[in-house]
């Protein structure tokens, strides 16, 4: 008898310990849906198309063009008043990390001293639905995530549990010791769910493997925060090991040492790249990576520092996306917005970083590329998202103006698909 009850027991653990290796049953399929599209958008071309339609069948695009008639049963969507194009990307988010200006002075190092990892987890869940909403299918997460909060958020998308764009996580941000922080000796501990200190080759392959572990999908790297920074061979080691495992490594540059180095090493995207001179872009486009400036508004930047410090450091933003302009380098939209402005969710928030591409004088057809097609490319789902086609995923959103026309046109999203599911439509008097 004793025997018997612990082999129940064994088997139901086995039982459960094989449901989490096994992938969470998907939602249910969207019905076939129809979309009339007064004009259809392709970014990568940087052309229009009147009177398009697009079928959606299974979450794919099954046809698109002028004749689409829609199947029996299908459910036909009237966007012929607005103008239609794929889905939007951030390739540089934070979303489990939620800065309370009046509380931590726009330093998110007081945010992760204060905030627990489980309200982190739900703060990430709030902003990837406001994301979602707002036009953003597809982010990239870049770390300060706690340890692992947005693991969860990205399992707990994939599961259908919560709205959210289909998202990468990078989990804890691998860099020399100190991070982005200056510690005491008396609490060397205290941000250590954020970072992965790794000064040694053994380190840093120990860290890329926890990472994986624990579910990151991309590897963060943070070159040159510290006197100390990663060498070229450094971080050459670390691309080399995060590809074996079939993820790119994306690269924290804010010197233009650490620039250098990254563009030397071939890493898949250089960060912010505040301190990068043209010649360090230049080799940066020769080795195929993909810059992703992360520059902040100006009233974005005059809310968490000092004005000289906002416009001192707006300057150089704006600035240095002048520079990535005139290289040509490949440009992937990220934002790096940490909080919320006054009134806006996350997703509104992240939209405001148009602005800031307006103002240095991007093109438009260059931002909407950086907005979709390059930044899928980056994140390597280019051939499922980032354009609509023929066999994409049917991640799709609707303006009320053509934005090769008025790009601010962005801020206002009408109508977001994701995977075929309607997350926003018009309302019944077609606004």
């Amino acid at each position: 008898m004793r025997t018997s009850f612990w082999r129940i027991v064994v088997a139901a653990a086995a039982l459960v310990i094989l449901s989490d290796t096994l992938p969470a049953q998907a939602p249910d399929r969207p019905p076939a849906t129809v979309i009339r599209a007064g004009t259809l958008i392709d970014p990568e071309a940087g052309t229009a198309a009147r009177n398009q339609s697009i079928l959606v069948e299974n979450g794919k695009i099954t046809a698109i063009g002028a004749s689409v008639s829609a199947p029996p049963g299908a459910t036909v969507v009237d966007l012929s008043r607005t103008a239609v194009m794929p889905g939007l990307f951030d390739a540089h988010t934070h979303l489990c990390l939620d800065v309370d200006v009046a509380r931590d002075g726009g330093s998110y190092f007081y945010t992760v001293l204060n905030d627990p990892d489980t309200l982190r987890a739900i703060q990430g869940a709030v902003n990837a639905k406001t994301m979602l909403e707002a036009g953003f299918t597809t982010v990239r997460d870049v770390g300060n995530e706690g340890n692992y909060a947005c693991s969860s958020v990205r399992g707990a998308i994939e599961r259908g549990l919560i709205p959210g764009p289909t998202m990468q996580n990078a989990g804890r941000i691998i860099a020399p010791y100190g991070g982005q922080f200056r510690l005491q000796p008396d609490r060397k501990g205290i941000v250590g769910a954020e970072y992965i200190f790794a000064d040694t080759r053994d380190e840093m392959l120990k860290g890329i493997r926890e990472n994986l572990h624990y579910g990151a999908t991309v590897i963060k790297i943070v070159v040159d925060d510290q006197r100390y920074i990663y060498s070229p061979e450094d971080i050459r080691f670390m691309v080399d090991e995060a590809a074996r495992a079939g993820v790119k490594l994306a690269a924290h540059v804010w010197t233009r040492q650490g620039a250098h180095n990254a563009a030397l090493a071939g890493v898949a995207s250089m960060e912010h790249l505040n301190g990068a001179d043209e010649q360090d872009l230049e080799t940066a486009k020769k080795n195929g990576i993909t810059a992703v400036f992360t520059p902040f508004p100006r009233q974005e930047l005059e809310r968490m520092l000092p004005k000289p410090a906002a416009q001192e450091t707006y300057d150089t933003e704006m600035a240095q996306l002048k520079k990535g302009l005139r290289t040509g380098i490949p440009i992937a939209f990220g934002t790096d917005a940490i909080t919320q402005a006054p009134g806006l969710t996350r997703g509104q928030t992240a939209l405001l970083w148009i602005d800031s591409y307006v103002q240095a004088g991007v093109p438009t057809k260059t931002l909407l590329k950086a907005m979709t097609s390059n930044a899928a490319r980056l994140l390597g789902v280019d051939k499922e998202r980032g354009t609509l086609a023929v066999g994409m995923a049917a991640d799709i959103i609707a303006t009320p103006e053509n934005p090769l026309d008025n790009v601010a046109a962005l801020k206002s999203v009408v109508f977001v698909m994701k995977n075929g599911r309607i997350i926003r439509s018009l309302d019944a008097a077609g606004r």
